[in-house]
Parts: structure tokens; sequence; C-alpha cells
């Protein structure tokens, strides 16, 4: 069971998605920092000075009464909240994740295409003297046994 174990983890299929999951997971976290760092301050300064990941509504106040300046102070006061702009956030990190994925599949899919239209290259060539198919490399026709030039 062991050995089983042993050659189902080194396919390369195993390999290459355990690889593809810690930089699939990497790259995540890269965009979450590029939306929540980069893209959604200016978007917020041009809504006018809004903080999308401190945009929430409270359902039911906690121990201390509202209003809350920051989720963190809403969930420190044990208010529940439905925080829409965490999800925005969210949405926005998925949309880019998707797109680079489908940038990434569609590159992949022209190479195969351009894999797939060129010939084959050619393994045998025809013996001038009979036209049986000989291998490349021979020097005598296994069929008439002539000599075969270069």
């Amino acid at each position: 069971m062991i050995k089983e174990f042993k050659e189902f983890v080194m396919k390369g299929n195993v390999v290459d998605m355990a690889v593809g999951i810690v930089i699939g997971a990497a790259f995540g976290a890269i965009v979450k920092s590029l939306v929540s760092d980069i893209i959604m301050p200016p978007v917020g300064l041009l809504l006018g000075n809004v903080d999308f990941s401190n945009l929430f509504v409270v359902v039911k106040d906690g121990a201390v009464q509202g209003p809350y300046a920051s989720v963190a102070d809403a969930q420190k006061a044990g208010a529940v909240t439905v925080n829409y702009g965490l999800f925005v956030n969210s949405v926005i990190s998925f949309l880019i994740v998707a797109f680079s994925v489908f940038l990434l599949v569609k590159s992949v899919n022209s190479m195969r295409r351009q894999q797939q239209t060129l010939p084959p290259v050619p393994d045998t060539r025809e013996c001038p003297y009979c036209l049986s198919a000989v291998p490349l490399k021979a020097i005598r026709c296994a069929h008439c046994t002539s000599e075969l030039k270069e």
C-alpha cells in the first residue's frame, strides 16, 4: 500500500497539481494585496474618500451602541454586521484572478493549436529504386538491398 501511495504521489499529474496549488495560493495573496492596497484606495478616493474595507451595515448593535467607525470596532463591540465592502474587494480580486487564468488558458490553447497544425516530421524516406519506405538513417534498402545516398 505504501508503494502504491509513493507511485501515486510521484506521478506527474499530482506533482503538477501541487505546484499549481502553491503558486495559486501565492498568486491569490498578491492579487488580494493588489486590490486592497493598490486599486481600491484610488477608487475610494474618486468616490469621495470611501474605504471599501470599512463599508458595512449594522444588523444588530453589540454591547456598546453604535455608530461604529470601522468593521473592527463593530466586531469588538459584538455587533452583527454585513461587510459588503470586503465583499466588493473579494469580487474584484476574483475577477482579476479569473481574467488572469483566462489569459493563461487562452495562451496554452493557442500553443496547442500551433503544435497541432505543424506537419509531423517524417521518420522514413522513399527508396528511389523500389519506392519502399526506408528509415531516414538507413544506408541500404531492406527491400531491394540498394545502396542509398544521403
